[in-house]
């Protein structure tokens, strides 16, 4: 939900009868009255700012708040990991350094297995956790790592009580909500994400030979070197053997990526056609 105020300048006048009609009627409207400060407005003004709101998903926040009997942060790394849970009280009942493995973490939660929701920032080594609380009808939350770093409190840096303060989160509906990705669909994820990584690359050496171009004050290539026809002749426009060489990997670099990028870009149809035929 995002807040805009309008601030709108309104004299200041003694408190007479018409001043009173005028701030009954901005009362019932539903509108706020901020004081303006001496140094925003020297005259002694006073602001009324129109609350607007908007319902739109990208201004909102999705915090889990359903609510379970035991509460369970863990805090993650490649090896090892710190499991904390806590009850509707607040109480800790676990609170311990282990090996990141699937039977230590099932032993730790053994006892409150069926009542228990298990939250852990969205990093790397989210995956494995997340399929494991799926095969055992666990509820699991990821939280953004970034949203939660911007929670006073929310990540303290410090492996001990970073554990906790997810279970504290947790337990009071403050944990953001990130989407976990259904395992069956991660692989064709990643193949998008490494598309993504050759498209970026294979445009840093595109702007690389029109940027040399224009440090050596050239007149316009005049065609566009994204398409392989065209690229022949580029470097011989430079005299500096040096520079000839530089534009020359440069393309042979292009012309690699634009082999890899069209074999992946049809292994992902193909991937996104079998998790989804219509679209």
């Amino acid at each position: 939900m995002k807040v805009v105020l309008e601030i709108v300048p309104v004299p200041f006048q003694q408190p007479d009868s018409e001043f009173k009609d005028l701030i009954h009627r901005i009362l019932s409207s539903g509108l706020i009255l901020i004081e303006a400060p001496s140094l925003a407005d020297h005259r002694g003004m006073l602001g009324v700012a129109k609350t607007l709101v908007t319902n739109t998903e990208e201004t909102s926040m999705r915090f889990y708040t359903t609510q379970h009997p035991y509460d369970c942060g863990i805090d993650r790394h490649t090896r090892t990991m710190y499991v904390c849970i806590l009850d509707q009280a607040g109480e800790t009942l676990v609170h311990r350094h282990m090996q990141a493995t699937p039977e230590a973490l099932l032993k730790a939660i053994a006892p409150d297995h069926d009542q228990l929701v298990i939250a852990a920032e969205c990093l790397l080594t989210w995956s494995w956790r997340a399929d494991l609380c799926a095969e055992h009808s666990i509820p699991v939350v990821l939280g953004p790592a970034l949203y939660m770093k911007a929670i006073p409190g929310g990540k303290a840096k410090h492996d001990t009580i970073d554990a906790h303060n997810i279970a504290v989160l947790l337990r009071g509906g403050m944990l953001p909500q990130a989407y976990v990705y259904p395992r069956e669909r991660r692989a064709t994820r990643d193949l998008r994400r490494r598309r993504t990584h050759l498209a970026r690359t294979r445009g840093e050496l595109l702007a690389h030979g029109q940027h040399t171009n224009s440090h050596d004050n050239l007149p316009a290539i005049g065609k566009k070197i994204a398409y392989q026809a065209k690229r022949d002749g580029v470097a011989d426009r430079f005299t500096d053997p040096a520079v000839q060489k530089s534009l020359a990997v440069d393309l042979a670099r292009i012309g690699g990526y634009d082999e890899l990028l069209r074999a992946l870009e049809l292994a992902i149809v193909r991937a996104a056609t079998h998790h989804d035929a219509n679209t």
